[in-house]
């Protein structure tokens, strides 16, 4: 397959992407109202959790669009300071769904009713401490380039915040909550994806098409929830 080819797809892919996340945030804001009162708690962490989600890959995929899809620079010159912008993408989406996973937590203690406990603080302590992650000046933000091993570091408080696929899992499958044994589900297909992208896209590139289907997962996530909070007339 030659590399026009697998540009072209994955432009077709990102560009099928942002237009389906965008039109589900704005369907769950523009239907908040119509979600019967005793989900609306609900129906706002979700609207933040997609927004959050949606945000970010606007930054990430979105520069990677306008630079692989449509050939312009990844660097952007303000003054006298060079931006790349496909480092600070990745920042971005990276902040973002740091958070993302924080709300899913929430969610989960709103579906459920059950007290926060030191597993779920847990979770929140990982986002904070991904966050930190962040800061060295090894992440290397303004470079295309992956900036290997702190790449490895900063996704091991994200593999830890998918512990929240536990506590999804561990109370919506004695109750056979569908929607939410869905998502627990779809949070670890994600991360089944994703594992091999963050040990071996620094030495085999190819890998990083595993994300396709990892936001892929993301997508029908953001359907269960939809259909949640406004399920189908029979």
């Amino acid at each position: 397959m030659s590399e026009k080819t697998i540009i072209l797809m994955e432009m077709t892919f990102n560009i099928t992407y942002m237009i389906v996340i965008w039109a589900l945030v704005l369907a769950l804001f523009i239907k908040r109202d119509d979600v019967v009162k005793e989900k609306r708690p609900l129906g706002t962490l979700f609207l933040w959790a997609f927004f959050l989600l949606a945000l970010g890959d606007t930054a990430h995929v979105g520069f990677r669009i306008f630079i692989r899809g449509l050939g312009y620079s990844d660097t952007l010159v303000i003054g006298n300071t060079s931006w790349n912008l496909i480092g600070y993408g990745v920042l971005f989406t990276s902040i973002t769904i740091s958070l993302f996973y924080a709300v899913l937590v929430m969610i989960w203690h709103e579906r459920f009713k059950r007290p926060y406990t030191w597993f779920s603080y847990l979770l929140f302590a990982a986002a904070a401490a991904r966050l930190l992650i962040f800061i060295p000046a090894a992440n290397a933000w303004n470079s295309a380039t992956l900036s290997w091993p702190w790449s490895l570091y900063r996704n091991i408080p994200l593999l830890v915040q998918g512990g929240v696929a536990f506590l999804l899992l561990r109370d919506a499958l004695p109750k056979r909550d569908t929607p939410f044994i869905w998502i627990g589900a779809l949070i670890l297909i994600s991360y089944g994806f994703y594992i091999p992208v963050i040990l071996f896209v620094h030495t085999h590139p190819s890998v990083g098409k595993f994300m396709m289907p990892k936001t892929t997962a993301y997508i029908v996530m953001a359907f269960v929830a939809y259909f949640t909070l406004h399920p189908r007339k029979k």
